[in-house]
């Protein structure tokens, strides 16, 4: 039997009659845009969250650069981002016309090195975007402590942590923004694209709101060049459904990586994940390293093992960023993160069993590997 890197139907099948349910209600509404249900939503989204506000949109990119936009971080201005994250991040500073400057991270945690930010901060910084990448959170203290000492704003990309703790506190609602995407492979996963803004800023949740739907408040009055991004009533009921089980998916996924933890531990040469005691990951991926990672990768597929990589290409190696002045060995730690990284199969639906084959076939592609 093949193991799938991730199943997305069981999400549906456990939630059935529920699903099903949300599905009749909109349908029967008669009411598909910016309704009672995106309203409900996003109420209970910045309440688990412990914000004041949320605006639903259509995916985490917009979500990034509604709120750049909002700000009004564009050309002529610089946002650190991480050198080792998903394109998007890079992207919506890109589409908000300002340029992108990689940090590196921490080599352990895979995160933006806080270490390291000062030392990119310009004249034309406004910004920095720590991600909370595969489910753990940035060391956000340090970043929000140099962003007060230069005034700069602090944007979280919290698309792949819904749920994560840093010290106790929800990501999400630890900067001044934070884009979050609901994207179906996601902790919090719609069943199309979908996002959200989530902020304590009243003036900038006011803004946005204008931005997500034509620059409106008033309909067929526009008082910014916005965008036609919004969070569909259908999308947003099937939220409202998996927000209630987030918390217990996220204690399923993390039963899971303590059992690989556990069960991959002193392998020589394999780099488990390190999780700093400040820290309350949601796992959205389990991600390790080791020097053979395409070796790795073929044995364990010949066993029927789905794995993927994220992310085979940092951003600046990219055909997007080929024009930006960036060239290969200018940041090697991402670069090096790139070539032997790989994210073994895990979700709230992954079994017990399928952990111990993973497992068992990862030692054993190890051992071959190294023979």
């Amino acid at each position: 039997m093949k193991i799938p890197f991730l199943e997305l139907k069981p999400t549906y099948l456990e939630l059935k009659a529920e699903m099903d349910a949300a599905y009749h209600r909109v349908m029967d509404s008669g009411w598909y845009l910016l309704g009672q249900e995106l309203e409900a939503f996003e109420a209970e989204y910045a309440a688990y969250c412990g914000v004041r506000h949320c605006i639903g949109v259509a995916n985490g990119l917009d979500a990034l650069h509604i709120i750049l936009r909002a700000y009004e971080i564009g050309s002529g201005t610089e946002v650190l981002v991480p050198s080792n994250t998903f394109i998007a991040t890079w992207l919506a500073v890109s589409y908000a016309g300002a340029t992108p400057v990689p940090v590196e991270p921490d080599p352990g945690t895979c995160n933006i090195d806080p270490a390291r930010i000062e030392a990119a901060i310009t004249p034309r910084t406004r910004a920095i975007i720590p991600v909370h990448l595969y489910g753990q959170p940035a060391d956000m203290d340090p970043i929000l402590e140099i962003a007060r000492k230069h005034h700069l704003r602090v944007i979280e990309d919290n698309a792949q942590a819904q749920g994560a703790l840093y010290k106790g506190r929800k990501t999400g609602g630890l900067g001044d923004a934070a884009g979050n995407s609901f994207y179906p492979g996601k902790n919090l996963g719609a069943f199309a694209d979908a996002g959200a803004i989530t902020t304590n800023d009243a003036g900038l949740a006011e803004h946005v709101r204008a931005l997500r739907n034509y620059g409106s408040k008033k309909k067929y009055y526009n008082d910014y060049q916005g965008f036609n991004s919004r969070l569909d009533e259908m999308q947003a009921a099937f939220l409202r459904i998996k927000l209630a089980k987030l918390d217990e998916w996220n204690a399923r996924r993390t039963a899971a990586a303590k059992f690989y933890l556990e069960g991959l531990s002193g392998i020589k040469g394999l780099m488990l994940p390190l999780v700093p005691a400040w820290a309350d990951p949601v796992w959205h991926l389990f991600v390790v390293t080791h020097v053979h990672r395409d070796a790795l990768q073929q044995h364990l597929a010949a066993a029927g093992i789905n794995t993927l990589i994220h992310y085979p290409v940092p951003p600046h190696l990219s055909g997007a960023y080929a024009g930006a002045g960036f060239n290969r060995g200018c940041l090697p730690i991402a670069e090096e993160l790139a070539a032997t990284i790989i994210s073994l199969p895990i979700g709230p639906h992954i079994t017990v069993d399928k952990i111990e084959r993973v497992v068992a076939a990862t030692r054993k592609a190890v051992q071959d590997i190294a023979k």
